[in-house]
């Protein structure tokens, strides 16, 4: 598999011999969502709670009588039928929403993906990352000459420069390869790979 070698202007300048084993893999559409589901499922936290039928704040006086009112038999006010009332299945902080997904199984999808991605043409690498200051302006502008509004930077060391020049950008993400999620993966219109990252790729998922 080759991808494109991008330059400073945004311009394929060359061709990149890519790893068959993580670039040219088959979609595998079910793999795929079931790895992208997992990994948001993962990322929930257990913080919503409901009031079970004892938990609600309630009267313990029986509504009505028994028998002889032609209504339906009541005891309390906190039974699950009534409004106000007590869940029957409520939800707990301690919720747990976690996901198994194999090695194997994560390893294929996220090259299933990468795979996909160079085949659509929004994968590309480039020879390194960096600004010479901790400035959001000057990689902005390095993005918008590259033609790049919403871009996944994926480089294989991320100075403090990088990092703090990209966290003011709603649309650029920039991580280490081992940071690397198949929902950003999915997320983003481009993906910049520099070619120390894309080693680090094939080393993790070949």
């Amino acid at each position: 598999m080759q991808l494109e070698l991008l330059n400073e202007q945004g311009q394929a300048t060359a061709k990149v011999d890519a790893p068959d084993t993580v670039f040219a893999r088959d979609y595998n559409e079910a793999l795929v969502h079931q790895v992208v589901v997992a990994f948001q499922a993962n990322a929930r936290q257990g913080t919503r709670a409901q009031l079970d039928r004892a938990q609600v704040k309630h009267s313990t006086k029986k509504p009505w009588r028994q028998k002889g009112t032609g209504r339906a038999r009541a005891g309390m006010t906190s039974s699950p039928l009534w409004r106000g009332g007590g869940r029957i299945f409520p939800n707990s902080p301690d919720e747990n929403f976690t996901q198994k997904v194999n090695k194997k199984m994560y390893r294929a999808g996220m090259a299933a993906i990468l795979s996909q991605l160079a085949r659509e043409g929004r994968l590309a690498v480039v020879d390194s990352i960096s600004i010479e200051a901790p400035k959001t302006k000057l990689l902005a502008s390095k993005l918008k000459a590259m033609g790049l509004d919403s871009v996944l930077l994926i480089a294989d060391q991320v100075d403090d420069n990088l990092l703090l020049a990209s966290r003011n950008l709603a649309n650029v993400l920039v991580i280490e390869p081992r940071y690397a999620d198949p929902l950003s993966l999915v997320f983003y219109k481009k993906v910049l790979v520099t070619k120390g990252a894309m080693e680090q790729l094939k080393e993790m998922l070949a």
